[in-house]
Protein backbone atom coordinates (compact mmCIF):
# COMPACT_ATOMS: atom_id res chain seq x y z
CA UNK A 1 0.00 0.00 0.00
CA UNK A 2 2.04 2.84 -1.30
CA UNK A 3 1.21 6.28 -0.36
CA UNK A 4 -1.06 8.04 -2.52
CA UNK A 5 -3.20 11.35 -2.13
CA UNK A 6 -6.57 11.89 -4.03
CA UNK A 7 -7.77 15.00 -3.14
CA UNK A 8 -7.28 17.88 -0.74
CA UNK A 9 -9.33 20.95 0.37
CA UNK A 10 -10.26 22.49 3.55
CA UNK A 11 -12.21 21.53 6.47
CA UNK A 12 -15.02 22.74 8.31
CA UNK A 13 -14.46 23.78 12.23
CA UNK A 14 -16.58 22.60 15.12
CA UNK A 15 -17.66 24.33 18.14
CA UNK A 16 -14.59 24.57 20.53
CA UNK A 17 -11.68 22.62 18.28
CA UNK A 18 -11.13 22.47 14.82
CA UNK A 19 -8.97 19.61 12.61
CA UNK A 20 -6.35 19.95 10.13
CA UNK A 21 -7.30 21.37 6.79
CA UNK A 22 -7.95 17.59 5.82
CA UNK A 23 -8.98 14.77 7.16
CA UNK A 24 -6.86 11.92 5.64
CA UNK A 25 -8.28 8.44 4.95
CA UNK A 26 -6.05 5.72 5.24
CA UNK A 27 -6.88 2.76 3.50
CA UNK A 28 -4.91 -0.63 2.06
CA UNK A 29 -6.25 -0.11 -1.26
CA UNK A 30 -5.35 -3.71 -2.13
CA UNK A 31 -8.58 -5.91 -0.45
CA UNK A 32 -11.78 -5.96 -2.63
CA UNK A 33 -14.48 -5.56 -2.85
CA UNK A 34 -13.94 -3.31 0.77
CA UNK A 35 -10.60 -1.19 -1.27
CA UNK A 36 -8.60 -1.73 -4.52
CA UNK A 37 -7.12 0.16 -6.52
CA UNK A 38 -8.50 0.61 -9.73
CA UNK A 39 -7.73 0.90 -13.33
CA UNK A 40 -7.24 5.12 -13.07
CA UNK A 41 -4.87 4.73 -10.15
CA UNK A 42 -7.57 5.43 -7.91
CA UNK A 43 -8.62 4.23 -4.39
CA UNK A 44 -12.22 2.29 -5.45
CA UNK A 45 -14.58 -0.23 -3.60
CA UNK A 46 -17.02 -0.27 -0.93
CA UNK A 47 -15.28 1.77 1.65
CA UNK A 48 -14.04 4.46 -1.00
CA UNK A 49 -18.19 5.17 -1.43
CA UNK A 50 -18.81 4.77 1.84
CA UNK A 51 -16.02 7.15 3.28
CA UNK A 52 -16.46 9.70 0.80
CA UNK A 53 -20.51 9.79 1.86
CA UNK A 54 -19.50 9.27 5.73
CA UNK A 55 -17.26 12.77 4.95
CA UNK A 56 -19.95 14.60 3.17
CA UNK A 57 -22.10 13.60 5.79
CA UNK A 58 -19.82 14.69 8.70
CA UNK A 59 -19.71 18.23 6.80
CA UNK A 60 -15.56 17.15 6.76
CA UNK A 61 -13.39 17.04 3.05
CA UNK A 62 -10.99 13.82 3.04
CA UNK A 63 -8.61 12.94 1.08
CA UNK A 64 -7.22 9.40 0.76
CA UNK A 65 -4.01 8.14 1.59
CA UNK A 66 -2.97 3.84 0.83
CA UNK A 67 -0.50 2.04 3.36
CA UNK A 68 0.62 -1.25 4.11
CA UNK A 69 -1.92 -3.31 6.16
CA UNK A 70 1.11 -3.92 8.22
CA UNK A 71 2.06 -0.84 9.39
CA UNK A 72 -1.50 0.46 8.75
CA UNK A 73 -2.08 1.01 12.80
CA UNK A 74 1.52 2.54 13.95
CA UNK A 75 0.80 4.97 10.82
CA UNK A 76 -2.40 6.43 12.26
CA UNK A 77 -1.04 6.52 15.68
CA UNK A 78 2.18 8.48 14.39
CA UNK A 79 0.03 11.04 12.33
CA UNK A 80 0.75 9.79 8.82
CA UNK A 81 -3.54 10.00 8.58
CA UNK A 82 -6.65 10.43 10.43
CA UNK A 83 -8.22 7.37 10.38
CA UNK A 84 -8.24 3.98 9.41
CA UNK A 85 -11.02 2.97 6.96
CA UNK A 86 -9.70 -0.39 5.49
CA UNK A 87 -12.00 -3.15 6.24
CA UNK A 88 -10.64 -3.35 9.66
CA UNK A 89 -12.31 -5.95 12.41
CA UNK A 90 -13.09 -4.26 15.35
CA UNK A 91 -11.49 -6.65 18.33
CA UNK A 92 -10.51 -5.74 21.92
CA UNK A 93 -6.83 -5.78 21.30
CA UNK A 94 -6.91 -3.07 18.85
CA UNK A 95 -9.02 -0.82 20.79
CA UNK A 96 -6.35 -1.15 23.23
CA UNK A 97 -4.29 0.71 21.21
CA UNK A 98 -6.57 2.89 18.97
CA UNK A 99 -10.36 3.78 19.03
CA UNK A 100 -13.41 2.83 16.67
CA UNK A 101 -16.45 4.30 15.55
CA UNK A 102 -19.72 1.97 15.54
CA UNK A 103 -19.34 -1.00 12.65
CA UNK A 104 -20.32 -0.10 9.85
CA UNK A 105 -20.29 -3.75 8.17
CA UNK A 106 -21.76 -6.89 10.69
CA UNK A 107 -19.44 -9.58 11.45
CA UNK A 108 -18.40 -11.34 7.91
CA UNK A 109 -18.05 -14.74 7.72
CA UNK A 110 -14.14 -15.50 7.46
CA UNK A 111 -14.08 -19.23 4.79
CA UNK A 112 -11.30 -21.17 3.84
CA UNK A 113 -10.13 -21.62 0.19
CA UNK A 114 -8.14 -24.77 -0.75
CA UNK A 115 -7.33 -26.23 -4.22
CA UNK A 116 -9.43 -29.53 -2.93
CA UNK A 117 -12.85 -29.67 -0.82
CA UNK A 118 -10.96 -33.10 0.78
CA UNK A 119 -8.74 -30.71 2.88
CA UNK A 120 -8.63 -31.83 6.04
CA UNK A 121 -8.53 -28.48 8.13
CA UNK A 122 -7.58 -30.21 11.22
CA UNK A 123 -4.11 -30.50 11.50
CA UNK A 124 -3.30 -28.13 8.50
CA UNK A 125 -1.16 -25.30 7.22
CA UNK A 126 -3.24 -22.30 7.04
CA UNK A 127 -2.33 -19.17 5.46
CA UNK A 128 -3.85 -15.64 6.68
CA UNK A 129 -2.75 -12.00 6.28
CA UNK A 130 -0.25 -10.68 9.02
CA UNK A 131 -2.34 -9.05 11.96
CA UNK A 132 -5.91 -10.14 10.97
CA UNK A 133 -8.56 -11.78 12.92
CA UNK A 134 -8.15 -14.87 10.69
CA UNK A 135 -4.21 -14.70 12.10
CA UNK A 136 -5.33 -14.94 15.17
CA UNK A 137 -7.88 -17.76 14.91
CA UNK A 138 -5.60 -20.15 13.24
CA UNK A 139 -2.83 -19.46 16.26
CA UNK A 140 -5.25 -20.23 18.66
CA UNK A 141 -7.00 -23.22 17.00
CA UNK A 142 -3.92 -25.25 16.73
CA UNK A 143 -3.73 -25.50 13.30
CA UNK A 144 0.02 -24.24 11.63
CA UNK A 145 0.14 -20.48 10.43
CA UNK A 146 2.10 -19.37 7.76
CA UNK A 147 1.58 -15.33 7.43
CA UNK A 148 2.01 -12.78 4.56
CA UNK A 149 1.95 -9.47 4.23
CA UNK A 150 -0.77 -8.89 1.41
CA UNK A 151 -4.16 -11.04 0.81
CA UNK A 152 -2.61 -11.83 -2.53
CA UNK A 153 0.63 -13.73 -1.13
CA UNK A 154 -1.70 -15.81 0.88
CA UNK A 155 -3.58 -17.71 -2.38
CA UNK A 156 -0.26 -17.96 -4.31
CA UNK A 157 1.00 -19.63 -0.52
CA UNK A 158 -2.46 -22.20 -1.47
CA UNK A 159 -1.55 -22.26 -5.15
CA UNK A 160 1.94 -22.80 -4.87
CA UNK A 161 1.59 -25.76 -1.70
CA UNK A 162 3.02 -23.59 0.91
CA UNK A 163 -0.51 -23.94 2.59
CA UNK A 164 -3.09 -26.93 2.88
CA UNK A 165 -5.47 -23.52 2.71
CA UNK A 166 -6.09 -19.85 3.35
CA UNK A 167 -8.58 -18.33 5.84
CA UNK A 168 -10.01 -14.34 5.03
CA UNK A 169 -13.17 -12.81 4.98
CA UNK A 170 -15.38 -14.57 3.20
CA UNK A 171 -16.35 -11.50 0.53
CA UNK A 172 -12.46 -11.14 -0.57
CA UNK A 173 -12.62 -14.90 -1.54
CA UNK A 174 -15.74 -15.75 -3.20
CA UNK A 175 -14.49 -13.70 -6.71
CA UNK A 176 -10.89 -15.28 -5.90
CA UNK A 177 -12.44 -18.73 -6.39
CA UNK A 178 -14.75 -17.95 -9.03
CA UNK A 179 -11.90 -16.48 -11.04
CA UNK A 180 -9.82 -19.47 -10.79
CA UNK A 181 -10.80 -22.77 -11.40
CA UNK A 182 -8.25 -24.29 -9.08
CA UNK A 183 -9.35 -22.69 -6.13
CA UNK A 184 -12.65 -23.73 -4.24
CA UNK A 185 -14.34 -23.06 -1.14
CA UNK A 186 -14.68 -25.25 1.85
CA UNK A 187 -18.13 -25.44 3.18
CA UNK A 188 -16.42 -24.93 7.20
CA UNK A 189 -17.01 -20.82 7.85
CA UNK A 190 -15.86 -19.17 10.65
CA UNK A 191 -17.83 -16.31 12.24
CA UNK A 192 -14.74 -13.98 14.13
CA UNK A 193 -14.96 -10.00 15.07
CA UNK A 194 -17.25 -7.48 15.99
CA UNK A 195 -17.71 -6.01 12.58
CA UNK A 196 -15.96 -3.27 10.61
CA UNK A 197 -15.42 0.14 11.93
CA UNK A 198 -13.32 3.45 11.41
CA UNK A 199 -10.24 3.77 13.29
CA UNK A 200 -8.85 6.62 14.82
CA UNK A 201 -6.03 8.20 17.46
CA UNK A 202 -7.34 7.73 21.03
CA UNK A 203 -7.19 11.56 21.49
CA UNK A 204 -9.55 12.41 18.35
CA UNK A 205 -12.77 11.78 20.31
CA UNK A 206 -14.34 14.88 18.54
CA UNK A 207 -13.34 13.31 14.80
CA UNK A 208 -14.18 9.58 15.92
CA UNK A 209 -17.92 10.83 17.44
CA UNK A 210 -18.55 12.83 13.71
CA UNK A 211 -18.18 10.08 11.90
CA UNK A 212 -19.80 7.72 14.55
CA UNK A 213 -23.22 9.69 13.90
CA UNK A 214 -22.95 9.82 9.73
CA UNK A 215 -22.78 6.14 9.88
CA UNK A 216 -25.69 6.02 12.67
CA UNK A 217 -27.48 8.29 9.90
CA UNK A 218 -26.38 6.07 6.94
CA UNK A 219 -28.25 3.00 8.98
CA UNK A 220 -31.17 4.94 10.05
CA UNK A 221 -32.11 5.58 6.05
CA UNK A 222 -31.18 2.61 4.68
CA UNK A 223 -28.50 3.83 2.67
CA UNK A 224 -25.76 1.97 4.27
CA UNK A 225 -27.48 -1.66 3.61
CA UNK A 226 -27.64 -0.42 0.55
CA UNK A 227 -23.96 -0.44 -0.28
CA UNK A 228 -23.31 -3.38 1.54
CA UNK A 229 -25.84 -4.91 -0.82
CA UNK A 230 -23.92 -3.56 -3.88
CA UNK A 231 -20.79 -4.33 -3.03
CA UNK A 232 -21.60 -7.82 -1.58
CA UNK A 233 -19.82 -6.67 1.99
CA UNK A 234 -21.89 -9.75 4.24
CA UNK A 235 -24.97 -9.33 6.34
CA UNK A 236 -27.35 -6.06 6.31
CA UNK A 237 -28.26 -4.26 9.44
Amino acid sequence: MNKLILTTAALALTAGMSFADTVRMGTEGAYPPYNFINDAGEVDGFERELGDELCVRAALTCEWVVNDWDSIIPNLVSGNYDTIIAGMSITAERDEVIDFTQNYTQPDASAYMALSADVNLSGAVIAAQTNTIQASFVAASGATLVEFSTPEETVAAVKNGEADAVLADKSYLVPVADADNSLVLLAQQELIGGGVGMGVRESDNDLRDKFDAAIASMKADGSLNALIAKWEVGEQF
